[in-house]
């Protein structure tokens, strides 16, 4: 496993704005044409980078992440669509306010970006957390949402509930993904505690990354040590650690706004990896629209924008046209 990134990204913390993990530096590895940016929405300054012309295509991002897990993506689908990577509320360089981190909330979000960026709608891809925020804009929002994509994870439903403290006897609880094992999400627990998360992974949060890229990613070298410098800078504060923790504890919300939601009506495609949750969400999924794709992600873990970009490329411009 790569050498975790904590004590250099501790030390970015205290880098001048202009480092080599800031946004702007960021946005300029993609290439030229990419750049960072902010847009107050409601009641809130969302950070995102944006490349590219042609049909607009939202990519959100999940934990412990930023919008740099599309990083391997982006310049591709720029050549089609203008490409625009968004940090969540509470993520990166977006503002991480004491409330609104309801996927309906935090859709909403997204829909009052579409409006500030002068588009009617776009497409919407979501990994993660962002896959959840993904959903709740199709349900909520479908005039303003062309076709929507979900990442290896789903909207939180009333199964989440059935959740046990104790790993079942399928259940893994080490660094190693085995065919048939199912993921112990122990992280849905821990994140639910206010105050004590913080005071533990203030400025070593890069040894926390580097577990759940071991656990959860088929191909955990995918991860570059890079990449896990800037989620580790990014989640280094306790700001930063609380506010990534309230997309959990907002899940009794979301599971009562799904109740509320029909099938989703706009066109949806769910990707799953074969090492993760493909058959969970194969056998979930087809129920929640009406026009529902669910695809198999081969030789991948969770981390499929950086586990397999090329097969998201592919899938991405097949669907979206």
């Amino acid at each position: 496993m790569p050498a975790s990134p904590v004590n250099s990204a501790t030390d970015s913390l205290n880098a001048p704005p202009g480092g080599p993990l800031s946004d702007d530096a960021l946005a300029r590895r993609l290439g030229p044409g990419f750049s960072s940016r902010h847009a107050e929405v409601n009641g809130i300054r969302l950070h995102y980078v944006e490349g590219g012309t042609g049909e607009p295509l939202i990519l959100l991002g999940g934990w412990p992440q930023t919008w740099w897990q599309w990083n391997k993506v982006m310049p591709e689908l720029a050549r089609r669509y203008r490409v625009i990577a968004v940090d969540l509320r509470g993520m990166g360089g977006s503002g991480k306010p004491d409330g609104g981190y309801d996927k309906k909330t935090m859709a909403r979000d997204i829909r009052e970006l579409i409006r500030h960026l002068g588009l009617a709608e776009a497409s919407i891809a979501g990994h993660d957390i962002g896959a959840m925020v993904a959903h709740a804009h199709a349900a909520n929002h479908p005039e303003a949402t062309t076709r929507a994509v979900l990442l290896d994870v789903a909207h939180p439903d009333a199964s989440l509930s059935a959740l046990t403290l104790l790993p079942g006897p399928d259940q893994h609880t080490g660094s190693v993904v085995e065919d048939g094992d199912r993921t112990y999400l122990w992280w849905f627990a821990f994140n639910q505690i206010r105050g004590l998360p913080e005071r533990l992974l203030e400025g070593r949060f890069g040894s926390l990354v580097d577990w759940l890229f071991t656990y959860m990613a088929h191909d955990p070298d995918s991860l570059d040590d890079f990449s896990r410098q800037v989620y580790a800078r990014a989640y280094a504060t306790p700001e930063a650690v609380r506010a990534g923790n309230r997309w959990y504890q907002a899940f009794n919300h979301d599971i009562a706004d799904e109740r509320t939601y029909g099938p989703v009506t706009v066109p949806l495609l769910v990707l799953g990896g074969d090492h993760s949750n493909y058959a969970y969400l194969r056998d979930l999924m087809p129920a929640k629209g009406t026009d529902v794709t669910v695809r198999e992600v081969a030789d991948c873990g969770h981390y499929i924008p950086e586990e397999q970009p090329r097969a998201v490329i592919d899938a991405l411009t097949a669907f979206l046209g």
